[in-house]
């Protein structure tokens, strides 16, 4: 009798262990062939280049996080834990164990730095471009920020085609992309992009671009078109988060990427509800729910 009811626990266990790894499997896998994923980044989460992005992220149920280069004030290139191999491992291993991607490595520092007119460019991007090849990571976020707005400031569009034509060479020699934010309408972007003529340098699309300036998404996409996107900074300005945001036909979003046969990170950068915009869990998870709910359903 003994025997029987260890033989039979013993099942059961085997059964639950065997039942848990293939669910654990099947998620991983589901998550893998999923068209779209959803990350946030790091620095909005109060977590800039800390490993506790990774679990932050993981709570949230997103799947990856945007990485940021770090800092960059007046030194010769950002402040960044990624170039020593013993920190970078520590990234790596974190993103492993948590199953939380990185989307992209960002270089955050230039939304109040002039990637024009700074002097040590090319140690900036080739410190990014090395971190991206160590890691496996194929996209970098550029946002040309105030400094280098092109719509205030025309005059500095030749330096800053000049400058991402040699920055395309390089990020291509890794197989990798250049992905630039930019205040132009869609269809001005698209024709920056075909002056650049480099098919390493691509677009990141900010959801907040487009309605801020009374333009819409959907619509803005479609100009831009496949060829030129390499990934999406889907959120707005704050005010109320994804769902309740009445400028944002998120459906319509979803069916005009399916259109065009896109497929890539949507990363959460804002949207946060200014009645608690400090709260952390609640803005992100909000939205990084709802992104799920219409993109991988």
């Amino acid at each position: 009798m003994k025997n029987n009811n260890f033989i039979k626990t013993t099942a059961l266990v085997l059964t639950f262990i065997f039942a848990g790894t293939f669910s654990s499997t099947v998620s991983a896998q589901s998550s893998k062939k999923q068209r779209y994923k959803v990350a946030v980044c790091d620095w909005m989460i109060l977590k800039r280049q800390k490993l506790g992005s990774f679990a932050l992220a993981a709570e949230i149920k997103a799947d990856g996080i945007e990485l940021d280069m770090g800092g960059l004030g007046n030194r010769p290139t950002f402040d960044s834990k990624l170039g020593d191999p013993i920190e970078r491992q520590k990234f790596m291993d974190k993103s492993k164990e948590l199953n939380v991607g990185i989307s992209s490595i960002a270089m955050s520092g230039f939304y109040a730095q002039s990637f024009a007119k700074r002097e040590s460019i090319t140690l900036m991007i080739e410190d990014c471009v090395k971190a991206m090849k160590n890691m496996n990571v194929k996209v970098a976020y550029l946002p040309l920020g105030t400094e280098s707005d092109l719509v205030k400031n025309p005059e500095l569009r030749p330096i800053v085609i000049e400058r991402l034509k040699w920055a395309g060479k390089q990020v291509g020699k890794i197989g990798g992309v250049i992905a630039i934010e930019t205040s132009l309408s869609a269809t001005e972007e698209k024709k920056l992009l075909e002056e650049i003529g480099c098919k390493y340098i691509k677009s990141s699309f900010n959801f907040a671009n487009a309605v801020d300036n009374g333009r819409d998404i959907a619509t803005e996409l479609k100009i831009l078109g496949k060829k030129h996107l390499a990934q999406i900074h889907a959120s707005t300005t704050d005010k109320v988060w994804l769902e309740n945001d009445k400028a944002v036909d998120m459906p319509k979003i979803k069916k005009t990427l399916d259109d065009m046969n896109w497929k890539g990170w949507l990363i959460v950068e804002r949207s946060r509800d200014v009645t608690q915009v400090h709260n952390v869990k609640a803005n992100y998870g909000a939205n990084v729910a709802y992104l799920k709910r219409i993109f991988q359903n």
